[in-house]
């Protein structure tokens, strides 16, 4: 008499099953608050070098999925963006939700795109937050920063945004196989 067993777990079928409702949010929220937290790394530096990266992984999730951040979450990953950046607090809640505002009318206007509007669309708004932030800087600490010395890291987080896609790519498809 034959036992009959249970497949295992690579034979079974992955076709309509749920996904798990935790790693579904929790994936997205935590790359985008590891993202913001690495400004905090000690690393030293004369000029503004580092890329937003929070921003960037932001931008990316939300110009993959566009359904998946509601229209406010730019205020409370920016306000968690400000305590770790070293900008005065509220700057990045400004001008993240100023861009998920932008990026909403983009959405209304342009009905298909491809990777390249994407990665305009992500430089644009990664430029705009650069000097957002250095308006925002100036205005607070009353001191005058010239605008050349983010050109470094303009160029560095706008050579680095593919990569971050790329990234946030991966971590969709595992979010949704698991």
């Amino acid at each position: 008499m034959a036992v009959f067993k249970r497949p295992s777990r690579t034979y079974e079928s992955r076709l309509n099953r749920e996904q798990s409702r935790l790693s579904m949010i929790a994936i997205p929220v935590a790359s985008v608050l590891l993202g913001s937290m690495v400004t905090a790394m000690p690393i030293i530096e004369t000029q503004p070098v580092l890329p937003p990266l929070g921003l960037m992984i932001f931008l990316a999730w939300r110009l993959l999925r566009p359904g998946l951040w509601p229209m406010w979450a730019g205020l409370p990953f920016g306000m968690f963006d400000d305590m770790f950046s070293g900008q005065p607090f509220g700057s990045a809640a400004l001008i993240w939700s100023l861009i998920m505002i932008a990026l909403e009318i983009i959405d209304m206007r342009a009905i298909w795109r491809d990777h390249l509007q994407d990665w305009l669309i992500a430089s644009f708004m990664i430029v705009i937050a650069l000097f957002g932030g250095l308006i925002c800087a100036g205005l607070v600490y009353k001191a005058r920063a010239e605008a050349i010395v983010l050109l470094p890291q303009i160029l560095l987080s706008l050579l680095l945004y593919p990569i971050t896609v790329r990234m946030v790519a991966r971590l969709d498809r595992w979010r949704l196989s698991t």
